[in-house]
């Protein structure tokens, strides 16, 4: 329907996203569930110290998984994945985020 350039505008409004912080009952990673009429859901978890490669050391790091889940009747996987890479930027670098004022081009949305 949206294809053949037919979808109404009802049928185009009404849907969420949701941020979901499963990180405050120490949850490390889950996949979150969309629920109508959620068009995607992004999950958010516990901050934990796990080991990482930095040029060919281990080193400690604080982690936190993220996991976005979509519905693909709205949203396409390409910019799906990139919306989850600018949170994952945004997240490691809040600073690029609060100095440029401009949250939809530092989300690059």
């Amino acid at each position: 329907k949206a294809r053949d350039g037919k979808i109404t505008v009802d049928e185009m409004t009404g849907g969420t996203f949701t941020i979901t912080n499963g990180g405050v009952f120490g949850s490390m990673m889950s996949t979150p569930i969309i629920n109508p009429p959620q068009s995607g859901i992004l999950g958010m978890h516990n901050i934990v110290d796990r080991p990482v490669a930095i040029d060919g050391h281990v080193e400690i790091r604080p982690m936190m998984y993220v996991a976005l889940s979509y519905d693909h009747r709205i949203v396409d996987g390409k910019e799906s994945v990139g919306f989850l890479v600018a949170v994952k930027e945004a997240v490691e670098n809040p600073e690029e985020l609060l100095m440029d004022n401009d949250v939809k081009r530092a989300l690059e949305l």
